[in-house]
């Protein structure tokens, strides 16, 4: 089942890629509504079975807090360092490296994205499920941001989309290498609270800002909170 899902995970990769080569001005409507999703998935399923499944604390805090914290803090070094080697190499000037860096990075996340959704069949088809919601929904956003970040910084078009292939194949690899072992139940809550603090800063660091950047219209915003609240609406009727 988990490789089933990655499958979808693969497949959403691809469409973002394809979309960054057509979209025009409805890309900030779905960004918005990924984000929207990935924070509900995040705050009202993944994070609250993180903290149950991780069980004990750590200097009076859930160890999956703590790990929550861990995973936002190392997204965010990650962008920073990125971002430094950017302006180390000329601000404007476009360093094909610096893309192909960039989306090496994608590739890596995308890998561990696999993983989580196999950690997290193992724990239950609920959490499975959850887990896969947020890794698609967040995975046309991957392969978007692969092939544009890619171009952009001036590499052929082969480039751009071997690094868009690798990053639809990372999710699949991820979760068939959780075949071949079981996650004890508080390694697999820990590890899912820091993951879960990596996919809210992708969705509040990234993919809303860029949903908002050129069109802070209402628009965006209720497909965002219409994101959330369908989450909610989720996890409520699977009680």
């Amino acid at each position: 089942m988990a490789v089933f899902v990655a499958l979808g995970a693969f497949l959403m990769t691809l469409v973002g890629g394809w979309t960054a080569q057509r979209v025009t001005d409805r890309r900030h409507l779905v960004l918005g509504l990924a984000g929207g999703l990935m924070l509900g998935v995040v705050g009202l399923d993944l994070l609250p079975e993180a903290v149950e499944a991780a069980g004990d604390e750590v200097f009076g805090v859930p160890a999956a807090l703590l790990l929550f914290v861990g995973g936002f803090l190392l997204a965010h070094l990650v962008e920073r360092l990125l971002a430094v080697r950017r302006a180390a190499h000329g601000g404007e000037k476009r360093v094909p490296q610096v893309g192909l860096t960039a989306a090496a990075a994608m590739v890596g996340h995308s890998l561990m994205d696999g993983i989580a959704i196999g950690a997290a069949f193992q724990v239950g088809g609920g959490m499975g499920a959850a887990v896969a919601v947020a890794v698609i929904t967040h995975d046309f956003a991957d392969g978007f941001n692969t092939y544009t970040i890619t171009s952009l910084y001036g590499n052929e078009k082969r480039k751009a989309v071997a690094m868009l292939i690798a990053d639809a194949l990372a999710p699949m690899v991820g979760a068939a290498s959780t075949l071949l072992f079981t996650l004890p139940a508080e390694l697999l809550g820990s590890y899912l609270g820091f993951f879960g603090g990596v996919l809210l800063y992708l969705a509040a660091a990234e993919i809303l800002p860029e949903a908002h950047h050129d069109h802070p219209a209402l628009s965006t915003l209720l497909f965002t909170v219409g994101g959330v609240a369908f989450i909610w609406l989720v996890v409520g009727l699977a009680g």
